[in-house]
């Protein structure tokens, strides 16, 4: 039986279901109202009592400390930005590529023209010169005339760039949200969440809620705070979800605001990008009249249009879309925003398909020996490769390593790792092969002489076998609860909604269901699977419909399985229904025991289609299968996992046969079940 993704029946993967707290999870629901289920996921994310669970359903309620306490050189930077606004003395920003540094440059660009001050930008080329200041550009800003600098979400790393504008008598000023070095930069003031208590409601902030708090104390201390707070909110909450900050402390309260504020906002670029990427404000809460955008509207919408330009275009069109005051500008910009997405998924399309296949040809039978996966090829471009290293990572579960040729010397590429691998910790253990790396737990990048990249390989292997378990390499998905489809209605959706905004560190719900059927399923689009399933409980038959994204290997999907899945609102010609998202899907628990726990390796008889047959359990090497006789002697012979199985009077000559063929799917499902009773009995 082949050992390709598509011979296989369902993902790969492994579940992690949260504790149930039923007795805590009822106490919260009666003190505040809400559903059992509900509360249970409240639990889930930390709300353990009625006053974290108070704060977490109304951020408004949490007291907040003033950034100027919080922030030890927040004071210091308004004061540096007053003195220069005063004196008009020249400023620059020095932002970053990516969404957060695009959206932070905005803010303090857009803050600082209304506040009066002489203020210009730079932001590196991610082709060229790579992340962050550099000494380049802080020559360029000196022969400028600039006096001072302002990095955003870059610069805690700097100390070289920092140390020669300091020599050149410029003033600077670091917002960054990066992990702290050993040796920081010598600055003129630092702001950054994590040189601040951990315990801070200000911790989590991205680049451009560093860039926001600064922006709103200075236009305080100069008493020009008026009209300038919600373009700014704007702003931030485009750049803080796409950026994947969590949405938790002041993320969370600020967040909530900027939603309801995005679809009526003042200023062109958003309600520009909102027009051209097609996002629709739905209703708020219950009750509620207010629209508003839901976190994935950014995360899957607007945010990629504006990463791509970061990715493959020319910064500066997102921050001329941001900070233009004209729609028919911004409108030119929307659109070229577009246009640059479009050419971005159509590259990400062609590198996944040409990573999979040199990983099918090369590496796909030594993955759990190797347990990394380190792919290589020229004429990649370098912007995109960190997606499909996501892709890679979703598809088979090990760290993946993506790197494309930078000239015939060097190579340079992007990674991410599983929960359990640390991927920043695996490239400093490799720094003598590297050139320049970063990054962190989940994600990274690096460069190296394509000399080194054989010694790479084995040193990445070596350091994944040292941390990885075999259990490990398979794709994780954390489960909230167990419901089941009568359950779930109208009111418990709305409920759902006093978690929103979801996102990193407060991720959307996901449910799962025991048994369902698959009544209907059939392949739209590009690959996806339309589905409805359905659940009997006392005589009592529900059904839902459901859609399985990108899971087109998988289909037709075996008509018995244990479901995981989000909830989400589908409005058609005036009808609202409530549909799942299939996220994940395993065999029932009964069929998994029946394989692995079974007495004696259990043998049954029954009929199908007034044919009789008999059945077993049979051990097969290092694992155990199926076998189905029927009256002639003719065997079909399965495996859970495996989407064919063998049909024949012998091994040696048998033909392969697809399981999922109705024929097939049918003895299978009644052998089952015809075991299972005989195992009961």
């Amino acid at each position: 039986m082949t050992n390709d993704k598509s011979s296989k029946r369902l993902p790969n993967q492994r579940w992690q279901i949260a504790a149930k707290n039923p007795e805590a999870s009822l106490i919260l629901a009666n003190l505040t109202n809400i559903s059992p289920i509900i509360s249970q996921l409240l639990i889930n994310r930390g709300m353990e009592t009625p006053e974290d669970a108070k704060i977490f359903l109304d951020p408004e309620s949490l007291i907040l400390p003033s950034p100027l306490e919080e922030f030890p050189d927040l004071a210091a930077s308004v004061e540096l930005l007053e003195l220069a606004i005063a004196n008009k003395e020249k400023i620059a920003i020095c932002g970053d590529y990516d969404a957060d540094g695009m959206t932070s440059t905005a803010v303090l660009l857009r803050s600082l023209r209304a506040l009066g001050a002489d203020v210009d930008y730079a932001i590196p080329s991610r082709m060229h010169d790579g992340y962050g200041i550099n000494n380049r550009i802080v020559e360029e800003f000196h022969d400028e005339g600039v006096k001072l600098i302002l990095t955003v979400d870059n610069g805690i790393s700097a100390v070289e760039p920092i140390t020669r504008a300091r020599e050149l008598g410029l003033k600077v000023i670091i917002t960054d949200h990066h992990d702290v070095p050993q040796i920081l930069p010598p600055a003129n003031a630092i702001l950054n969440p994590k040189l601040i208590a951990e315990s801070s409601p200000y911790r989590g902030v991205a680049g451009v809620g560093v860039a926001y708090i600064l922006a709103v104390c200075l236009a305080q201390q100069l008493g020009e705070i008026k009209g300038l707070v919600q373009p700014l909110l704007a702003l931030f909450t485009l750049g803080t979800i796409a950026d994947l900050a969590p949405l938790t402390g002041v993320n969370r309260r600020w967040i909530k605001r900027g939603l309801k504020l995005l679809p009526k906002s003042n200023l062109p670029g958003i309600q520009a990008l909102i027009q051209i990427a097609g996002v629709q404000a739905s209703e708020g809460e219950k009750n509620q009249t207010s629209k508003s955008l839901k976190p994935e509207d950014i995360g899957f919408r607007l945010g990629p249009r504006i990463n791509a330009i970061g990715r493959i275009g020319d910064p500066q069109i997102v921050i001329d879309l941001l900070t233009t005051d004209d729609f028919g500008i911004a409108l030119a910009k929307a659109i070229q925003c577009e246009q640059t997405n479009t050419q971005r998924q159509q590259m990400c399309e062609e590198i996944e398909k040409e990573a999979i296949a040199i990983v099918e040809d090369l590496y796909i039978n030594s993955l759990q020996k190797d347990r990394v996966l380190v792919v290589i090829k020229d004429n990649w471009h370098h912007g995109v490769i960190g997606i499909v290293a996501s892709r890679l990572l979703e598809r088979y579960g090990v760290p993946v390593f993506i790197g494309t040729y930078e000239n015939e010397t060097i190579i340079r590429g992007s990674a991410r790792g599983i929960p359990e691998f640390h991927v920043f910790a695996a490239l400093d253990a490799c720094r003598d092969l590297l050139g320049k790396f970063g990054g962190h737990k989940a994600a990274g990048g690096f460069s190296l002489p394509a000399e080194n990249l054989p010694e790479l390989r084995l040193r990445l292997s070596a350091f994944a076998n040292q941390c990885l378990e075999l259990q490990h390499l398979k794709p994780l998905l954390k489960i909230d609860t167990q419901v089941n489809i009568h359950e779930i209605n109208q009111d418990i959706f709305q409920q759902l909604n006093i978690l929103h905004p979801c996102g990193i560190d407060n991720s959307d719900p996901i449910f799962w269901t025991a048994n369902v059927q698959v009544i209907e399923q059939k392949i739209v689009g590009k690959g996806h699977i339309k589905l409805t399933v359905s659940q009997t409980i006392d005589n009592q038959r529900q059904e839902i419909k459901g859609i399985a994204w990108r899971w087109g290997d998988y289909f037709p999907l075996p008509s018995r399985l244990d479901i995981a899945y989000k909830l989400r609102e589908n409005n058609f010609n005036g009808k609202t229904t409530i549909e799942m998202e299939l996220v994940g899907a395993k065999l029932p628990n009964h069929v998994v025991e029946l394989f692995t726990n079974s007495p004696n390796l259990s043998r049954a008889s029954f009929e199908y289609k007034q044919r009789q047959y008999t059945c077993g359990i049979y051990e097969n090497g290092i694992s155990r299968e199926l076998r189905v006789k029927n009256s002639e002697g003719k065997v079909l012979v399965m495996r859970p996992e495996d989407k064919f199985g063998l049909l024949g009077f012998n091994r040696e000559n048998a033909e392969q046969v697809n399981l999922s063929q109705p024929i097939y799917e049918g003895i299978v499902q009644n052998a089952i079940q015809a075991l299972s009773t005989s195992v009961q009995n």
